[in-house]
């Protein structure tokens, strides 16, 4: 009997453990969650501070570390659960979006581990995985809500119809939220990651320095422009930097995050009222910025919105986010065979 012939036959459990295996950057992390509303173990090595010396991650050297920390995390979560490989009912990976060494390390671990013990493996859609953390966030969510991602590589706004479909309401026309700052913190001379760093060094400044609005003639829409933004920054350092005069990094830290912050927090809010969708959740690594968090609260509050904020550890990437949405692919038995292959992009539109 081949693989398949065994996962076609496979037994559903309505309360499945799954492992969740994500690989898809800079971070080696596997999960156990239980019902895909339960986390019982969740191991995160990353290799961030190995990538800091070039600025940005290193493709190669991401898939190295990958591979050198995937069997530690693994046995790590095993152990934090009390559990082993044999309880474990399904294997779910992400397998796109993002760097292709790094996907090709998870996908083939736990293509290994599902052909060697004939459990079901799960393919899990990157972005999908971060919208899941809402549910790990709220046990009692269910759709409809409103979703903000935004992240590296993704800025947008989705409507969550279902479990499985989610509709695109508007989306970064260029750069994403989480590069501009990237890109921000590298002009001013601050260590990669640069989100975190951004929000540190915004902390000693104050949001005194003009930059243009993004999208002006789009007051209904939910779209997203952040390379004007960006460049505005760049060419204002530069200018200062030609005259000879200082520059206070904390202002325009400040200045920056406000203005690539507050337009996010208003469209959001604009689309739930639009909609008429009473609850609202943040996803993504630009989740877990202090300053967009708390003006989404008390945006919300004014509107009386409810706000799901998963921890910030659930906001970048991590296993349990995978292993929620892999609970709901696995009692929708969207099972992948032992082909299965890794994809650097993933369209946005989920169906």
């Amino acid at each position: 009997m081949s693989y398949k012939d065994i996962i076609v036959k496979t037994k559903i459990n309505p309360d499945p453990l799954i492992m969740g295996i994500e690989t898809s950057c800079d971070e080696t992390a596997v999960s156990l969650v239980k019902g895909g509303r339960t986390v019982l173990a969740d191991e995160i090595i990353s290799s961030a501070t190995e990538h800091v010396k070039f600025g940005g991650v290193v493709p190669e050297i991401a898939s190295r570390a990958h591979t050198e920390a995937i069997l530690t995390a693994c046995k790590n979560a095993l152990n934090k659960a009390n559990c082993t490989l044999n309880d474990v009912d399904a294997f779910a990976v992400t397998y796109g979006a993002g760097l292709l060494g790094a996907l090709l390390v998870g996908v083939s671990f736990a293509k290994s581990l599902a052909f060697s013990l004939n459990k079901p493996l799960v393919p899990v859609n990157h972005i999908r995985g971060h919208i899941a953390a809402s549910y790990l966030a709220d046990k009692d969510l269910e759709p409809p809500f409103i979703v903000l991602l935004a992240s590296g590589g993704h800025t947008a706004i989705l409507k969550v119809e279902s479990y499985i479909k989610a509709q695109v309401l508007g989306g970064t026309l260029d750069d994403a939220c989480g590069e501009a700052f990237d890109k921000v913190a590298r002009v001013l001379g601050l260590n990669y990651p640069g989100g975190p760093n951004i929000e540190r060094c915004a902390k000693e400044g104050k949001n005194i320095i003009p930059l243009p609005e993004m999208l002006k003639s789009d007051k209904n829409g939910f779209d997203f422009s952040y390379s004007g933004l960006k460049t505005a920054v760049i060419n204002y350092v530069h200018k200062k930097e030609q005259k000879g005069e200082q520059i206070n990094k904390g202002d325009v830290a400040c200045s920056f995050q406000c203005s690539a912050i507050d337009v996010l927090v208003k469209k959001t809010i604009r689309a739930a009222k639009k909609y008429k969708i009473g609850t609202v959740s943040i996803c993504g690594g630009v989740g877990a910025n202090g300053y967009l968090r708390e003006q989404m609260q008390k945006s919300c509050g004014k509107e009386n919105i409810k706000l799901i904020l998963p921890e910030k550890r659930l906001c970048t990437d991590n296993g349990s986010m995978i292993g929620a949405e892999g609970t709901i692919q696995y009692l929708n038995c969207n099972f992948a065979n032992i082909d299965l292959n890794a994809v650097a992009s993933i369209p946005l539109e989920l169906k």
